[in-house]
Parts: structure tokens; C-alpha cells; sequence
């Protein structure tokens, strides 16, 4: 097997209608697939983010997370806080980048990410 790039990454919810909430309203992320109430991807070039809901598949804080980068990562923490986005891990500032983990409604960790210099 020789693996060329990861597709996506997908979070498991429980319900589609809160997290399209979450992720399109406070992450401002716009869908590009949506399967039913089952599936919804959001793109970028060849990545994608994916949110789930099935029966057998259950959230998880210590699951699968992905860092999205931002363009201005000041103004993307004061929006988490003023959506009440309960945090994870507090903005931290290393030599490279600035990060926080904040929880999705079903509590999977979410990074936001600004690499210094971009």
C-alpha cells in the first residue's frame, strides 16, 4: 500500500443540525458535501474536515483532532469566546505558532492553529 494523502478526517457527532450550527456558525466553514443527515465534508483543495453521526461511532475529546490555521488568530479566539466555546486548552504561544483547543457541542476537540510568519 502506498498511501498519497489523507482524504479527510471526520469527527463524530450526535446531531447534524447543532454541529452544522457549531462548525458553519461559529467556525464559519462552508459545506461542500452533504449526505443526508449523516454526512457533512468541508474542503479545502484536496482536504477535507467531516462531520458524522452514527450509532456505532461515538465522540471523543481524546479522538482524531484537527487543527484548522487562521488567518488572524487573535480575532478567531475572541469569536470562540464570544460564542461561549467552553476551551480545552488556553490560547498558548510557542516559537513556531499559536494554538488553542476549544470542545464542539459534542465535546471533540477542535485546534485552532497560526503558524508565526504566514
Amino acid at each position: 500500500m502506498k498511501v498519497k494523502e489523507i482524504a479527510f478526517c471526520c469527527y463524530a457527532v450526535t446531531d447534524i443540525a447543532r454541529a452544522r450550527k457549531f462548525y458553519e456558525g461559529v467556525l464559519g466553514l462552508e459545506p461542500t458535501t452533504i449526505t443526508e443527515n449523516q454526512w457533512v465534508e468541508y474542503a479545502w483543495g484536496p482536504y477535507a474536515l467531516a462531520i458524522g453521526s452514527s450509532p456505532q461511532w461515538k465522540p471523543s475529546p481524546d479522538g482524531c483532532s484537527a487543527a484548522l490555521e487562521v488567518e488572524d488568530f487573535d480575532a478567531a479566539v475572541k469569536q470562540l469566546r464570544d460564542n461561549n466555546v467552553k476551551f480545552r486548552m488556553e490560547p498558548y504561544e510557542g516559537p513556531v505558532c499559536k494554538m488553542v483547543a476549544v470542545f464542539d457541542p459534542d465535546g471533540n476537540t477542535i485546534v485552532i492553529h497560526k503558524r508565526k510568519g504566514l
